[in-house]
């Protein structure tokens, strides 16, 4: 257009300019030029046009792009783009509505009015009118009357207002739970914070370079800061510089630094236990203070030692299994119970494996279904209550076993070795049985009364001594009753009275005592009260009419036994002295006719005199035994020890019979122990002894017969036995031979008064001895006297 308009004004001015002919070539040249010029410039500038139009259609291109870009920003989240492009046209809506009919409640999005307060459209309404004057920008949250929020975004963009418009209740609603959620949090940990500082463990907080954060209250204290800020801005440090490098690495790690050491708090030695755990930021670490801690665990441990021993002392078998069944305890009773080695036990076996080891040994219970048994033992570990069983161990023992579940999940066995109890149980069961069986079997009135006075119990033969009811007595009456319903039999008040006080009365002592009860019936009833350990009082009655009755005639033939033995005993006395003056009268005056006194005798004259004189003597030593036997019943006999030889009485003693032996031939063999040597004996009451044993031996003896006189020590006591070779006494016999005046010839020529074993017996007893006699018909007799603790006197010893 500017070219167009200078070629006219170019044209005009050469019409209305003067022309010469000589200038008329010169300006038709020039024109020319002119013109050649105005076409190049017309050529170049439609180039440049075109250039400007292919640049500018390529920016419209970008622009429009970028628009699109823009737009696709806009209405993400489905906004809402309303746009306003000159003052006074209609705003133009980009996006969907209906993203806003839940904000608006329907509602059109221009019409604030209605989906907001009234404070609130006003003021979008003045954010809209001061963006499209002024090109301000906002931003506002608005809340609706439906209780949403809408997002409103104003921008001026390419001369144009545009206000962007979102429901962000979601957002909002996420902000306000996030904002509520740090103010809790915020809240949390200043109360936490709080709780810290009222802990008596230092606790502290590092950064990632391992610098305190962070310190509680009793930190401070524990360090000598005023307080936990003074402690952080000084970086006082609780932890020696060896702890903290240590914990720095297991910090690095990333492991938790756990350690027990010494630490001085407020110049007191204490034990602690420090922990400090890696965080995000850092890491944050305490110290409990273990000191009383470590002090109880110290006596703790003495405590269980303690309990170890004793456990180990009781007869009860202990054993303590954990939550997984593993030993993890036992008493010395236990191991010796079930016999398990020390390394086994070490190992802490489970449950299991002690049972299973000990079927092996056949130490458990035999099990028909040992598996069964064996789970439903195991069960015990998720039962609460305790259960108690026997268990019958092979080769007759008993065991009483108590399981008891504890609170940690385990299980402790007790295990009681019951066989003696269980067999003493049976024996005190079949005892009572037995008891109870004899009382009542018993023809003896037995009643128990208790402390109180009341009846406990009593047997048959009580009812019927008393005729008292038994449904009665099963009432247990106290003992007033019972004396009632029997006083129609008895009725001494004195008696009944004495035994009620021993059986309801408060003695400090009471002692068994003894009634006898002559009843109205005629029959006589013997009772006895007795104390039992428990307090209870033991009544018996016995009926002993007929023992009474018995004993008095006992008694009065006992009386009138005694009267005649007295007078036998005097007779015996008075005759034996009577016949001994004479009979020594005779003695002399044969002694003198057989020594030739008198005048010579022939030979048959001698052997007469020589028979009268060996007859006097042997009824001499009759009557001198009957006088012994008679001082004995009096006792008046008395010992006269001595120290003696055995052989010298032995040879009196046959000395005295050596005719009777020579007439029958018989041998005599004598031996005495060499150890016997000198003895305290009786000297005439040992040859009286030996004389009657031998005279024994010598009538019951055959001819040709040997007899043996041997004499021995046996534990210091001397043992003198006589032997003969006879016809023996038969063994019907042989418990009457000690008895006086008992006198079996037994087809030998022997005839005596029977008192000579009967006198051996009683002075062998003189000298606290004791005579036996071993005979056998056909094959002899041995009588043998002992005679306890024989000891020659010191003189005596010495002498020999």
């Amino acid at each position: 257009m500017m070219l167009g308009d200078e070629w006219t004004r170019l044209i005009g001015w050469v019409s209305e300019s003067d022309l010469s002919g000589v200038s008329s070539i010169a300006l038709g040249a020039g024109l020319g030029l002119l013109c050649g010029a105005l076409a190049y410039g017309q050529i170049s500038q439609r180039r440049r046009q075109k250039e400007a139009l292919a640049s500018l259609q390529k920016t419209n291109s970008e622009l429009q792009l970028e628009r699109d870009r823009l737009a696709a920003l806009l209405l993400t989240d489905a906004p809402l783009i309303v746009t306003w492009t000159t003052r006074g046209a209609d705003p133009a809506l980009t996006g969907d509505q209906r993203h806003l009919a839940e904000a608006t409640g329907g509602s059109p999005p221009l019409a604030f009015g209605q989906w907001l307060a009234p404070k609130r459209a006003q003021s979008l309404d003045a954010a809209i009118d001061a963006l499209r004057r002024n090109g301000t920008p906002f931003e506002l949250v608005l809340q609706t009357k439906t209780g949403r929020y809408i997002e409103a975004q104003g921008r001026p963009l390419g001369g144009r207002a545009v206000m962007r418009l979102k429901d962000v209740s979601s957002q909002r609603q996420d902000y306000l739970d996030l904002a509520r959620d740090h103010e809790n949090l915020k809240a949390e940990t200043l109360g936490l914070r709080a709780m810290l500082d009222t802990l008596a463990q230092p606790i502290w907080l590092r950064d990632r370079s391992g610098r305190l954060s962070w310190v509680n209250e009793p930190y401070a204290f524990a360090v000598d800061a005023e307080n936990s800020a003074d402690a952080i801005a000084r970086q006082i440090e609780l932890l020696d510089a060896g702890l903290r490098k240590n914990a720095s690495e297991s910090i690095t790690r990333g492991d938790v630094y756990q350690t027990r050491s010494p630490l001085v708090i407020a110049g007191e030695r204490r034990i602690f236990d420090l922990v400090e755990t890696p965080l995000a930021a850092g890491s944050i670490g305490y110290a409990s203070d273990i000191s009383d801690l470590e002090s109880i665990r110290s006596d703790l441990e003495r405590q269980m030692a303690n309990h170890v021993r004793t456990l180990d002392q009781l007869p009860t078998s202990v054993a303590i299994f954990d939550e997984k069944q593993k030993l993890v305890f036992c008493n010395l009773a236990y191991r010796t119970l079930w016999q398990l080695d020390e390394a086994f036990i070490k190992s802490m076996p489970t449950d299991g494996e002690i049972l299973d080891r000990l079927r092996d040994a056949r130490r458990l219970p035999e099990q028909v279904d040992y598996k069964g048994w064996k789970a439903a033992l195991l069960e015990n570990y998720r039962q609460l209550e305790t259960r108690e069983s026997v268990w019958y161990l092979p080769g007759g023992r008993m065991l009483r076993a108590v399981i008891n579940p504890n609170p940690q999940g385990g299980v402790t066995y007790l295990f009681d070795d019951v066989t003696a109890q269980f067999h003493l149980q049976s024996s005190f069961n079949a005892l009572t049985r037995v008891q109870s069986e004899t009382l009542d079997s018993l023809k003896e009135g037995v009643a128990v009364f208790g402390t109180d006075g009341r009846h406990k119990f009593n047997n048959p033969a009580f009812e019927k001594i008393w005729s008292l009811d038994a449904k009665r007595l099963e009432t247990h009456p106290h003992i007033d009753q019972v004396i009632l319903d029997a006083h129609h039999l008895y009725a001494d008040v004195d008696v009944w009275s004495s035994i009620k006080g021993m059986i309801a009365g408060v003695t400090d002592s009471r002692e068994a005592q003894f009634y006898r009860m002559e009843r109205h019936d005629g029959s006589i009833v013997d009772c006895t009260l007795a104390p039992l350990p428990d307090g209870s009082t033991l009544v018996t009655f016995i009926d002993v009419s007929a023992i009474v009755n018995v004993e008095r005639a006992l008694t009065e033939k006992n009386e009138a036994l005694e009267r005649a033995a007295k007078l036998r005993e005097n007779f015996v006395h008075h005759v034996s002295y009577q016949l001994r003056s004479p009979l020594t009268n005779v003695i002399g005056f044969t002694e003198l006719l057989a020594s030739g006194t008198a005048g010579p005798l022939t030979n048959k004259q001698s052997d007469y005199a020589g028979h009268i004189l060996q007859s006097s003597h042997a009824l001499m030593a009759i009557i001198d035994d009957i006088l012994d036997l008679a001082s004995f019943d009096r006792g008046e006999i008395d010992l006269s020890l001595s120290d003696v030889e055995l052989r010298p009485l032995i040879d009196a003693a046959v000395m005295g019979l050596k005719d009777q032996m020579q007439e029958l031939g018989l041998d005599l063999n004598i031996t005495i122990d060499p150890a016997i040597g000198i003895v305290s004996l009786d000297e005439k009451r040992i040859r009286q002894i030996l004389f009657n044993l031998l005279s024994n031996a010598i009538g019951f003896s055959d001819k040709g017969q040997t007899i043996s006189v041997a004499a021995r020590l046996s534990q210091n006591d001397l043992v003198v036995e006589v032997r003969d070779e006879g016809r023996g006494i038969p063994s019907d016999l042989l418990p009457h031979v000690f008895d006086r005046f008992e006198t079996r010839s037994g087809g030998t020529k022997h005839r005596g008064a029977g008192l000579g074993l009967s006198l051996v017996k009683a002075l062998v007893e003189l000298h606290s001895g004791h005579v036996t006699i071993d005979s056998e018909a056909g094959r002899g007799t041995l009588v043998t006297c002992h005679f306890p603790q024989i000891r020659p006197s010191d003189d005596a010893t010495k002498a020999a």
